[in-house]
């Protein structure tokens, strides 16, 4: 992913060609980009400039950037842009702990916001104020905390079992408003004040809902999580109806607002297209579409595409799991029959409505594709995703037997099960091949965790407090985190099994890759690992997924070929 500059005609000019993924803001008033951009995946985010005045002939590459925040050792992520500074939060006081930064771009001199500990996940600052979120220490939770002068005021509780984001000042005042499922099952939009009183202004019983507001305060834009695709409406500063936004598309969405609240900027990143970039005018109304992601596509190609159906797989207990299935298009000679299931990471994650390749290419090579939410998943309720957390996790690789004996009602054979997934739902492929071995016909394991006791203890230091939560500890659960290790049940696994890892990986490093690897290659189990030396946590670069991913559907055609 690289930088492109769009003009108020659409037209497009490429502004970077760096040898990793980045992104970057305007600094405002200035023809100039903050670009964040790690080394090879390993997620040392790094802060650099870019003139864009005049454009430049050429996409610039790490040369042509000019140094802003540089510690290579070090997570410098951008925060905001203001005239004249940039905020970032880093790591690069004790390593774990997470401090906000404003740095002054004509002097260089810094100022801290906020150093008074915990991972921070987000901030959103006006002024010297700073509305800082952190992981707390209860699973799929975060605590919310005002920075102000010096001084630190806890608006939400540590303790609070609660998920509190995205969180937002209000210009020019003490008062917030955020996303908050405290003492409900799905999350409300609600507006605290300095006082500390809550006010809910928009709720659903049966979705999230989250709020942007415009920076002058006098709408909310409303996003509502309806079975993994976003819906949009402009509300006022009170919750009131205003006007809903109708996309072409149903997907995913991430915007942004003008700085006069006057336009928002709209990507939409659905099953059938890449992403989608519209604009809105709060004015009249009017939603124009600046880039239509499938406009690089052929007409037959654009036609293939799936948009996925959504179906309630019935559990061992009663619980409905969701689950989205894309059907082939047509039939593939010596696939009829076959299934893959892909699961998705996190484990506080939702799979969504959008656009995935391998999806879309299993589909098309015959199979059918389901991409199960397990309990654990988000986007259904605090009560669905806080079924699998510690001492539960296991119910999540149950889900995923549940779902292998439902797979004739869309016609699949049983015998014929493919399993795929990426970092915890890697994790969840293996658990499945090993704890209910002779049930699956083959396995895709990208970045997953092999052990959750060598996970643990060796990631990176800032991220072990928050994958404790979620999984247990190693002081008080290690006897349970050794029972829930695929390592630890690979005596019953016989199941052909392809690996794929970056080298760079600070999430779930190598050795959790090469250690199945090597007790496979032991035990006579067919395992192909394939490592990327410039990746971290998945696959960043084109010629990587290029590679990897025709590897994969290869893999799994021949083992679930009829």
């Amino acid at each position: 992913m690289q930088l492109v500059e769009l003009d108020p005609q659409g037209a497009r000019t490429p502004l970077t060609a760096l040898p990793g993924a980045c992104s970057g803001r305007y600094l405002p008033g200035r023809r100039t980009v903050v670009v964040q951009h790690d080394n090879g995946g390993d997620e040392c985010l790094q802060l650099s400039l870019l003139d864009v005045e005049p454009p430049p002939s050429t996409p610039a590459g790490l040369d042509d950037l000019e140094p802003l925040v540089h510690d290579p050792a070090y997570v410098h992520a951008l925060v905001d842009v203001q005239p004249g500074r940039v905020v970032y939060r880093t790591n690069r006081r004790n390593e774990i702990d997470f401090d906000v930064i404003v740095r002054e771009l004509d002097s260089g001199a810094e100022r801290v916001l906020y150093d008074d500990g915990g991972y921070v996940s987000e901030v959103d600052v006006d002024g010297d104020t700073a509305a800082v979120t952190l992981f707390s220490l209860q699973p799929a939770s975060t605590q919310v905390r005002l920075a102000r002068g010096g001084q630190v005021t806890d608006v939400t509780a540590a303790d609070d079992h609660a998920l509190h984001t995205p969180v937002r000042l209000i210009s020019g005042t003490d008062t917030l408003v955020m996303s908050s499922n405290h003492g409900r099952d799905f999350r409300a939009v609600v507006k605290v004040d300095g006082a500390q009183n809550w006010t809910t202004l928009l709720a659903s019983d049966e979705h999230d809902v989250s709020a942007r507001p415009s920076p002058d305060g006098s709408r909310l834009l409303i996003i509502r999580n309806v079975d993994g695709g976003d819906e949009l409406a402009i509300h006022g500063p009170d919750g009131e109806w205003q006007a809903d936004i109708p996309l072409v598309r149903n997907g995913v969405v991430t915007a942004a607002w003008s700085q006069d609240s006057a336009f928002l900027a709209i990507g939409v990143d659905s099953p059938t297209s890449p992403g989608d970039v519209l604009l809105f005018d709060t004015s009249t109304g009017e939603l124009r579409t600046l880039v239509d992601g499938t406009e690089q596509m052929t007409p037959e190609l654009r036609d293939a595409l799936i948009d996925p159906t959504s179906v309630l797989v019935p559990a061992r207990d009663g619980e409905m799991i969701p689950c989205y299935v894309y059907s082939p298009p047509e039939p593939v000679p010596g696939m009829s029959g076959s299934v893959v299931m892909n699961i998705h990471g996190g484990p506080e994650a939702q799979a969504r409505r959008q656009f995935s390749p391998i999806n879309q290419a299993l589909a098309a090579a015959g199979h059918v594709v389901l991409v199960p939410n397990v309990r654990g998943s988000t986007g259904y309720g605090k009560r669905w995703y806080s079924m699998d957390d510690v001492r539960l996790r296991l119910e999540a690789v149950l889900d995923i037997v549940d779902i292998r004996s439902w797979v004739p009602s869309v016609g699949g054979d049983p015998d014929r099960i493919a399993l795929y997934g990426g970092s915890y739902g890697g994790y969840l492929v293996l658990a499945c091949l090993t704890m209910h071995p002779g049930l699956w016909a083959a396995g895709v394991d990208i970045v997953g965790i092999s052990s959750l006791v060598s996970f643990l203890e060796n990631t990176s230091p800032y991220r072990r407090a928050i994958r404790e939560r979620e999984y247990g500890s190693l002081e008080h659960d290690r006897e349970f985190l050794v029972e829930a290790s695929p390592l630890t049940y690979l005596h019953a696994m016989d199941t052909p099994l392809l690996v794929v890892h970056g080298a760079n990986d600070p999430r779930v490093p190598l050795s959790e890759s090469e250690q199945i690897k090597a007790a496979l290659d032991e035990k006579g189990v067919p395992c192909t690992l394939i490592v990327y030396d410039d990746e971290g946590h998945g696959l960043a670069k084109r010629a990587n997924r290029l590679d990897a991913y025709p590897a994969a559907m290869s893999f799994i055609a021949e083992q679930v070929r009829a």
